[in-house]
């Protein structure tokens, strides 16, 4: 079958690694389901993977694409949960110390066909194209759970989204302000903080700018480089959500603001699959539809890539068959 997949672990040079070509088509497993693959939207998760980054190096070659929506062999049409659990685990989908991702154990989206736990095929509610379904399982599944799980903000409150254009952060701006907070954004080009307000943010600002006043929350996808100025925009008492690093993960904790402000600092990680149902009712009730900077086929799958390794996304990037 088609597939776009990564041949080798490749830290230094991570597209030298892609490959548009063939792979065999997977056999399904009792208690799995094969999905047609009609849209799968790319995320920084698929460049960590040719990099070589939360793989075994003898997991290669890897199909990539870790979320994506379909069609089962029945004809019902589904979203993908991107989290695979173990056998029999019972909780947090998230809290599973065994659980993974698609291509970190288990072969990718990017490709015709896809087998996964019956339990991760979700239904795709009708009012989504396949494209906008496709960046619900990864992107915005980690933004609900920041802004909704995570934060403990409430509606007339101030948030700030470092970073304007990424998948994660367009949903973070589209659903905070369908929720009714005072969305706030940064981003280092105008034409990146044109979109955020697009979108929907109240404000936008350089990176790294002074705001007009302290936030109640900040949401982190960037790291480093934009680190100390989240902990110096937090009023006091006020939150860290962190999903990613983006810039690199070495930060200075500024340890001395975090205890005498009493900031808080909390890990996102994904989601669960009812988290899924919950965020996809939301979207059908809000009316709110996901921002898509690039729609390519699979075929053209390179110059997806070359865009996000670039830092040229404005919105996601999604794949069709």
């Amino acid at each position: 079958m088609f597939a776009v997949y990564a041949q080798a672990p490749n830290p230094e040079n991570p597209l030298d690694s892609l490959v548009v070509g063939e792979r065999p088509e997977p056999e399904v497993p009792d208690g799995w389901v094969r999905v047609a693959v009609k849209a799968a939207s790319l995320n920084m998760h698929d460049l960590w993977t040719l990099r070589g980054v939360g793989i075994k190096p003898e997991q290669f070659p890897m199909i990539l694409g870790c979320d994506g929506a379909g069609v089962l062999d029945d004809g019902t049409e589904v979203v993908l949960h991107s989290v695979v659990n173990a056998p029999g685990w019972q909780g947090d989908d998230t809290l599973d110390p065994k659980r993974t991702l698609l291509t970190e154990k288990h072969q990718g989206t990017f490709a015709d066909y896809v087998i996964v736990p019956a339990r991760n095929a979700v239904p795709k509610p009708e009012e989504l194209s396949f494209t906008e379904a496709a960046t619900m399982g990864t992107a915005w599944l980690t933004a609900y759970r920041m802004l909704f799980v995570k934060s403990g903000l409430r509606p007339g409150q101030t948030m700030l989204v470092q970073g304007a254009s990424g998948g994660v952060s367009t949903a973070l701006i589209q659903l905070g302000r369908a929720a009714g907070f005072r969305v706030w954004v940064t981003g280092r080009s105008e034409e990146k903080r044109a979109l955020a307000e697009q979108l929907g943010a109240h404000q936008t600002f350089e990176s790294g700018a002074r705001l007009p006043e302290r936030v109640d929350a900040v949401f982190e996808t960037v790291g480093k480089a934009t680190w100390s100025h989240s902990v110096k925009s937090l009023k006091p008492g006020g939150i860290i959500v962190v999903s990613g690093s983006t810039s690199g993960p070495d930060a200075h904790a500024e340890l001395q603001r975090v205890f005498f402000l009493q900031l808080r600092i909390a890990g996102s990680t994904m989601g669960t699959r009812d988290e899924l149902t919950d965020l996809l009712d939301y979207v059908q009730l809000s009316g709110i539809r996901p921002q898509v900077g690039s729609e390519l086929p699979f075929a053209e799958a390179a110059t997806g890539f070359r865009q996000m390794l670039d830092g040229e996304t404005a919105g996601k990037t999604v794949f069709t068959a």
